[in-house]
């Protein structure tokens, strides 16, 4: 049997919902019937709870612990091509502080009660016992991924979880931290002027890209890097591109629980890709 399947099945057992991964980290996308959210479920993962298509569709709310669901042909396909195994935390009643930087690790050493702590390939994952509203970039390298959010399972880690501290909780009740953007304006041609026709056909692209990233429901990392690269193809290099744009582009990805570090990476990869 599948190594990932049997590690999801055990899991399974201890009350833990799971989920497949695919490269990138990212869930399987909707299946064609639930594409667009035609099947009714879930639409923009507003409301918790299973998804009620047989296939791993929707993200988080795809999580189950039934054996028979996990087994089930469409979700063993899907084990096949998976990568990596993930949970939702918030269903087990958990909630995950997910540290990415040093500093990050340091503040929860000298801020945080010790509880359970899962080596990550960045920095580390701070499980602890009750469940919350999730969210990106509390702090600088800081998300909270519990309740309508997965984690990749990681293993089991070292230490016993305790009670989640206020302290954590507070960091959902503060505005999210967002990235200075930094300046991605390619200088205009020489002699001056946008080649666009109009200052409209900037402001429609923009609108536009807005709106796709707004309106996934499925492979959110996927439609805003493709969503970065498109912007940038069009409006990248005639310099009518400003900084406020590119905050309107992040602003909408991370309403879509996209981080900051996540949005600056993206748009990064977005400018390498087309030599910029």
């Amino acid at each position: 049997m599948n190594t990932l399947l049997n590690t999801a099945l055990d899991l399974a057992r201890t009350g833990l919902p799971v989920l497949p991964l695919r490269a990138g980290k990212v869930p399987f996308g909707n299946c064609p019937d639930c594409s667009r959210n035609a099947c009714g479920g879930r639409p923009h993962m507003k409301t918790p709870g299973p998804c009620n298509c047989p296939r791993p569709c929707h993200g988080w709310a795809a999580a189950t612990t039934d054996p028979d669901v996990i087994t089930s042909p469409p979700w063993a396909r899907a084990w096949e091509r998976a990568e990596a195994v993930a949970y939702h935390p918030g269903d087990a009643g958990l909630t995950v502080v997910d540290l990415d930087t040093p500093d990050a690790m340091e503040w929860a050493h000298t801020t945080l009660p010790p509880t359970r702590t899962v080596v990550t390939t960045r920095g580390e994952h701070w499980i602890y016992q009750g469940a919350m509203r999730s969210a990106n970039g509390v702090l600088p390298g800081v998300d909270l991924k519990s309740s309508m959010q997965y984690a990749r399972w990681r293993g089991h880690g070292t230490g016993t979880a305790v009670l989640l501290p206020d302290a954590v909780r507070a960091l959902a009740d503060k505005p999210t931290m967002v990235r200075p953007v930094p300046s991605n304006v390619v200088p205009a041609p020489a002699g001056g002027g946008c080649r666009h026709r109009s200052p409209a056909y900037l402001e429609r692209g923009i609108t536009m890209a807005e709106q796709r990233i707004t309106t996934a429901c499925s492979e959110v990392h996927t439609t805003v890097y493709r969503t970065f690269l498109a912007v940038l193809s069009t409006h990248g290099r005639c310099g009518c591109l400003t900084d406020g744009h590119v905050t309107r582009l992040f602003s909408a990805a991370q309403a879509k629980g996209e981080s900051p570090r996540h949005c600056a990476d993206a748009w990064a990869n977005a400018r390498t890709a087309l030599g910029m």
